[in-house]
């Protein structure tokens, strides 16, 4: 499985909820019919998407057995995936081999060697795409770091880590 969201919580009463896609573009879950919810534990549920659509930066979506707010409400936190079977081969169009959900929860770390944090989103600006990682001082501060090829040297997902041309106090 291959994690592409997670369900921010219900949209309305009528048993639509939010999700927070990590896919590339917003709507990219939209294409998946099925989608599967679960904790990452492996108990992972299938459930037929009825209605999807974009909501700015979100989505929202209607699952066939979900029909009242308070159905909803309990799909909160569960992460959204679709198997990897499913996804197109990235070898085919010259990708470089992963998906933005792959990035979830990689390392970060700089040339300096010095851990970053941990890897909890990515961001479409318009100009570039953005890593969200969130620091490991006690502040629990969020970095923003472009994801451009002059400051992401290296995607190791074998290593599960991303090496960025990044100082500590940018």
């Amino acid at each position: 499985m291959v994690v592409m969201g997670r369900v921010a919580g219900p949209h309305g009463v009528l048993g639509w909820i939010k999700v927070f896609p990590h896919t590339e573009y917003v709507d990219g879950l939209l294409d998946y019919p099925v989608w599967w919810l679960g904790s990452g534990d492996g108990g992972w549920r299938r459930f037929k998407v009825v209605a999807g659509e974009v909501h700015g930066n979100k989505l929202i979506a209607l699952l066939e057995q979900y029909v009242d707010r308070t159905a909803a409400l309990r799909l909160k936190g569960l992460q959204i995936a679709v198997p990897r079977s499913e996804l197109p081969d990235l070898s085919e169009n010259g990708n470089d081999g992963y998906y933005w959900s792959d990035l979830i929860g990689l390392e970060v770390v700089n040339l300096q060697g010095e851990e970053l944090g941990k890897v909890t989103g990515l961001l479409q600006t318009g100009a570039n795409d953005v890593l969200q990682v969130q620091t490991l001082n006690e502040g629990k501060n969020e970095k923003l770091i472009p994801f451009i090829d002059r400051v992401i040297v290296k995607v190791d997902l074998t290593a599960g880590r991303v090496t960025v041309d990044w100082g500590m106090d940018y």
